[in-house]
């Protein structure tokens, strides 16, 4: 991982903008860009999650910010470890208002009990078989109320707290949190693993899961170096991300 710069250096603040990501990306490719730089916007409207999906956020509300990291020790096949320190990150800044509920939801979502506080998406830019950058995008539910549809799956530190945050004060500490855990990658590989492990969501815990068509109870062991997640149910399985939904009621 790069040492030359600290993450949030420099901190680039925008009012408004259609994605965070998109415009980290944007930079990088226009060698505008370096280890460390980091996009916050107070209003997105065009925000991207997973696998395709929009990441629908209040303006002004939310905390919409992407950082652009130099992965200059990691291969591509090492990309889950880049994932579990920023999970581990935003955990964390959550968990420092949340008295410790916050937890990570395979393989990237962070939940206070079983309601989606906040998001991740990693995008990356390879050239051939190397590794140039990754922009990770972080989404976190701040002062937003109301989620329509979404009322009884997402969740706010507002809702959690009854408190109000800044959500430019709270990216600002994010890029801090992200800094020492990134730097783990350099001295303590394990350590990241158990970070990541303790805070899993229902670790030794009985979920149920869906498969296609086939939905199933299994107990929760862990998640392998390269992101897939292992469950217990009579026989040990490993699925890979996207492979299978979780069933929350």
């Amino acid at each position: 991982m790069s040492t030359h710069s600290v993450i949030g250096f420099p901190f680039v603040e925008l009012a408004m903008v259609d994605s965070t990501n998109n415009y980290a990306m944007r930079m990088v490719h226009e060698g505008m860009a370096h280890h460390g730089t980091a996009v916050f916007a107070h209003t997105q409207n065009g925000g991207k999650g997973q696998r395709g999906r929009q990441w629908i956020s209040e303006a002004n509300n939310n905390l919409a910010l992407s950082v652009v990291i130099e992965p200059i020790e990691l291969s591509p096949p090492q990309l889950f470890f880049l994932s579990k320190t920023i999970a581990v990150a935003t955990c964390k800044l959550i968990n420092k208002y949340v008295d410790g509920e916050a937890k990570i939801k395979w393989p990237n979502d962070i939940y206070w009990r079983d309601r989606k506080a906040a998001g991740i998406l990693i995008e990356n830019v390879l050239m051939g078989s190397q590794w140039k950058f990754a922009i990770a995008g972080i989404g976190i539910n701040v002062n937003q109320t109301h989620f329509k549809q979404l009322d009884s799956k997402a969740v706010s530190l507002k809702q959690i707290t009854g408190k109000a945050f800044q959500p430019l004060t709270l990216a600002k500490e994010l890029c801090v949190l992200t800094h020492e855990e990134l730097s783990l990658l350099h001295t303590n590989w394990q350590l990241v693993k158990d970070d990541y492990h303790t805070h899993l969501y229902k670790r030794n815990e009985k979920v149920k899961l869906k498969k296609g068509s086939r939905v199933f109870e299994a107990t929760v062991i862990g998640v392998t170096d390269t992101g897939q997640l292992i469950v217990e149910g009579g026989v040990e399985e490993r699925f890979e991300v996207g492979e299978v939904e979780w069933v929350i009621e």
